[in-house]
């Protein structure tokens, strides 16, 4: 039973204005996910993340990887990633993303977090490469987390929990009008793997 039990509905919109978030909650048996988080935890070429912030080269405690279907480009926080190509679980994790939402993707950025105190700072996945008001599909294994909304000019918050084997989508203006973050939390002490399949602009 989840920690932050609520029910999910697909055809929610748990954006009030100016975009779509859908939450489909957990989309892969707990026995899958798990399969599926140990599996990446041990065979995604995971690397320390990097950002040049006011000049000086940053390096986080989360890891992150780039994968495509092509060596695709990557360029955000003024750091360029060369895409690895897909592994066959991420194409099988893929192929899930894309009957569930009935879109298509062709790259992921992954992101693990060893534990709570690991997060992600607000921001909007809005760089000139992806594709314009495309679709960005999250999948969470591990530990249960919770994911925030701002609204960029009316500062309203909305915060979703994500569950291991879980999958959200954000798609239309969202990346527009509303930031996201993965806010820090001590509660949390065992690990977290993300995956935002999107699409890639050739």
């Amino acid at each position: 039973m989840s920690l932050f039990s609520q029910p999910s509905n697909p055809n929610k919109n748990h954006l009030p204005q100016d975009g779509t978030v859908n939450y489909y909650g957990a989309v892969f048996s707990s026995e899958l996910a798990n399969h599926f988080y140990d599996t990446l935890l041990n065979t995604i070429e995971w690397k320390n993340d990097e950002a040049i912030i006011f000049g000086k080269r940053i390096i986080t405690k989360r890891e992150v990887a780039w994968y495509a279907e092509e060596s695709f480009e990557y360029t955000y926080s003024k750091v360029t990633k060369k895409a690895l190509m897909w592994t066959p679980e991420l194409l099988e994790i893929k192929q899930r993303a894309e009957q569930e939402s009935g879109e298509t993707y062709n790259s992921c950025l992954l992101n693990l977090y060893h534990d709570g105190s690991e997060g992600m700072a607000w921001h909007s996945d809005d760089e000139k490469n992806l594709k314009k008001n495309g679709a960005i599909a999250s999948l969470s294994f591990g530990a249960e987390r919770k994911f925030a909304f701002k609204h960029k000019k009316s500062k309203e918050v909305v915060n979703i929990y994500l569950e291991n084997g879980s999958l959200l989508i954000m798609k239309g203006t969202t990346q527009t009008h509303w930031l996201h973050r993965l806010p820090p939390t001590k509660k949390i002490s065992s690990p977290r793997i993300n995956l935002t399949f999107r699409t890639i602009l050739k």
